[in-house]
């Protein structure tokens, strides 16, 4: 049953989430910019700094402070392991006086064996979004296994894989989709459901885009009317994918699909000499042409589609991971994940058309990573250490003007406010109220959260495969949030509910479950007009201190502060 709230109650408690909506998100005051800014010994950091400082000074903008301790700590574990930290866990880093304590703590939750599985389901959730889509799996009839694909990365990112490796992986495996199947291999999952599709456009497609930052579906039938990208190259990537293939595999005595295999076999071509197994498609006038497997940089490779002479994966596996496109592409997206907005507009688009803000930063980083074989732990270190990364999100007169969502080129001269992910704020929900202590096999954990995301997932089925998520702020996601299942649960007063040991610990005192709740909710105590909101709450509620707390607790979640990263 819901819980009854009076009229009176219920206003107060809306004013406190308005109280905690607004733009001035109310955490402790950030630095002053004139600060000196460490660069933790690291050269990568300081050329960072120093370069989005010299953009500073090139368009007149000021930095808006430093964020304060609570504000670095929320962001950088929402953003490194998908949800916000608890309360020891900020506590700890708060009181701690050591000047390097923020390059420590980056330094224990990359490699820490305490946060390694964290880790892995984080970015093994971020990475499944990108190459399979939200709802990649969920389908009818697919021959996705999605669990497959999450074993493959979760392994992959638990032992901290080179980012190249793993991108030769994708692109090159062979085997079964499904856990537990003969030949099994989860990297096949990336490419299962693309290569049958239009002849593997699709396929063509998603890996020049996701892995070389190169849009070139529209050059499927028409030469791109921006840059040098034509028809013809398109179709020079595409002959790569056709030897390739997804058989299904039934389950015995039915048509129930059990998995899926992606193999490679020969390919004739469409002409009449396997030995020279070209492709042909049609220009806009009609006229046919043939393509040979070409790489985006020109090289070609033996035309034989014969797979004991050439396997074409195997040789686009290794051009794409010596591409100089590589590094770029994963740069790019790495620092539009940390900072809300990349080099490019959009993040998976490095054509030649498309300007790059900071473009020596873009190119030193590539380099550093390919320096560094591809580490993508040492590039989350660099971003994260950086001055821009430990900005203020709170906008000043000096920089008021740098706002992406006008249109500007981003100048990360304060960190842009924006809305957690679904997949965060289920977890941050997990974490906040203490129930991650008490959670199920990572297969169960995983199915959970596929059933509540599903509400969000809105797949648009053109031809990139394009979706997007409802999860946006919008008035019938607050209605969510205000009543849905996962708040009720968050905010339940059941026996062995976290708000039902917050209000039953006799040896806390009152005022101080009411900074426990702001701790765990938003990691800062209260501000004086929030606290004397919270105590009328308590006043309101005749003494009934639980119903009390569950009101606090239900404005803190449905709270700006809470839902944004900041």
């Amino acid at each position: 049953m819901g819980r009854i709230v009076s009229s009176k109650a219920m206003g107060l408690m809306l004013s406190l989430v308005a109280g905690l909506a607004s733009d001035d998100l109310c955490g402790a005051a950030p630095s002053k910019a004139t600060e000196a800014v460490a660069d933790f010994g690291l050269p990568q950091v300081k050329f960072i700094n120093e370069q989005i400082r010299q953009s500073w000074v090139d368009n007149q903008i000021a930095p808006s402070g430093m964020a304060s301790d609570g504000e670095w700590c929320r962001r950088l574990f929402l953003d490194v392991l998908g949800r916000v930290p608890s309360v020891k866990e900020m506590r700890d880093f708060v009181a701690d006086k050591d000047p390097q304590k923020r390059a420590r703590l980056v330094d224990r939750i990359l490699n820490d064996d305490e946060y390694t599985e964290e880790f892995a389901r984080n970015w093994t959730t971020l990475w499944t979004n990108i190459l399979i889509g939200r709802n990649g799996g969920n389908e009818q009839r697919s021959l996705t296994s999605r669990s497959g694909l999450q074993k493959y990365l979760r392994d992959s990112l638990a032992r901290n894989k080179p980012y190249d490796v793993m991108v030769r992986e994708l692109i090159t495996a062979t085997g079964s989709t499904t856990p537990g199947s003969d030949g099994f291999n989860g990297a096949v999952n990336f490419l299962v459901m693309k290569v049958n599709e239009e002849k593997g456009t699709l396929a063509t497609a998603e890996t020049a885009k996701i892995f070389l930052g190169l849009q070139v579906q529209c050059t499927q039938c028409h030469n791109h009317p921006f840059n040098d990208w034509k028809q013809q190259k398109f179709w020079e990537m595409n002959a790569f994918f056709r030897q390739t293939r997804a058989l299904r595999r039934y389950v015995e005595g039915s048509r129930e699909i059990d998995s899926a295999e992606l193999v490679d076999e020969d390919f004739s071509g469409e002409g009449s000499d396997p030995a020279e197994a070209e492709i042909y498609y049609e220009l806009r006038n009609g006229l046919v042409k043939s393509a040979y497997p070409v790489f985006v940089d020109g090289t070609e490779i033996p035309r034989s589609g014969y797979v004991s002479e050439v396997r074409r994966r195997e040789v686009l596996g290794d051009l794409v991971t010596r591409s100089a496109y590589l590094e770029k592409a994963v740069v790019n997206r790495l620092w539009a994940h940390f900072l809300g907005y990349g080099f490019t507009k959009p993040i998976d688009d490095l054509g030649t058309h498309n300007p790059v803000t900071h473009p020596a930063l873009l190119e030193y980083l590539g380099t550093e990573l390919r320096t560094n074989s591809f580490n993508l732990k040492e590039l989350m270190r660099w971003i994260v250490l950086s001055q821009p990364y430990g900005l203020s999100s709170r906008t000043l007169e000096s920089n008021v003007k740098d706002d992406p969502q006008l249109g500007e080129t981003p100048k990360f001269s304060r960190f842009y406010l924006r809305q957690m992910r679904a997949e965060e704020l289920y977890e941050s929900l997990l974490v906040a109220t203490e129930a991650h202590k008490t959670r199920g096999s990572y297969e169960e954990q995983e199915k959970s959260k596929n059933d509540w995301l599903r509400q969000f997932v809105i797949a648009f089925g053109n031809d990139e495969g394009t979706e997007t998520t409802t999860f946006n702020g919008t008035i019938p996601q607050a209605l969510m949030m205000f009543n849905g299942e996962l708040i009720k649960k968050a905010t339940s007063l059941e026996k062995g509910s976290f708000l039902h040991r917050v209000a039953a610990d006799s040896s806390v005192k009152p005022p101080d479950k009411i900074n426990y709740m702001f701790m765990s909710g938003l990691g800062r105590l209260p501000n004086k007009s929030e606290f004397n909101a919270a105590n009328l709450l308590v006043q309101r509620r005749g003494g009934d201190a639980a119903a009390a707390l569950q009101d606090i607790w239900w404005a803190v979640l449905n709270s700006n502060e809470f839902i944004l990263n900041h």
